[in-house]
Parts: structure tokens; C-alpha cells; sequence
């Protein structure tokens, strides 16, 4: 692995994307779960997939970013 800054950044960034697209595309299912659900527990699924989509979108690329942010002055790691 190299220690070039721009390309750790762009790693992290791209993470932080991917994260944000797997909870976008697990939104997308849930939902499609629960319009083509044929019982309730199908469209329960379906909803409690999305909820957690989207708290996955919410939560996880705020928390990568404050993991990677970088110190302050007079901060210790």
C-alpha cells in the first residue's frame, strides 16, 4: 500500500460512497419487498429492511469519517 495522502483520501471517500450506495440499494429492495410482498410477514421483512437501510445510510459514513478524520492541533491520537 502506498502512504500517498490524495490516494488514502480517495480511498476512504470512495468507503464512505460505497457505504452510502449499499444502504441506497438495500432501501431500493426493501421496498420492492414490500410492493410485491404476497403476505404481511413478506412485507414486514420488507419494511424492516428498509429501516435498517436507512439508518445504515444515516449513521455509517458519518461514523468513517469522524474514524478518519484528521487530529487537531495539540490533539492526541
Amino acid at each position: 500500500m502506498s502512504d500517498d495522502p490524495e490516494e488514502t483520501s480517495r480511498r476512504r471517500w470512495l468507503a464512505m460512497r460505497g457505504a452510502e450506495l449499499a444502504g441506497v440499494a438495500g432501501a431500493v429492495f426493501g421496498l420492492v419487498l414490500m410492493g410485491r410482498a404476497a403476505g404481511d410477514g413478506h412485507r414486514w421483512l420488507g419494511a424492516a429492511i428498509l429501516v435498517s437501510a436507512m439508518i445504515v445510510v444515516a449513521v455509517v459514513p458519518r461514523h468513517l469519517a469522524r474514524r478518519w478524520r484528521s487530529p487537531k492541533d495539540g490533539e492526541i491520537e
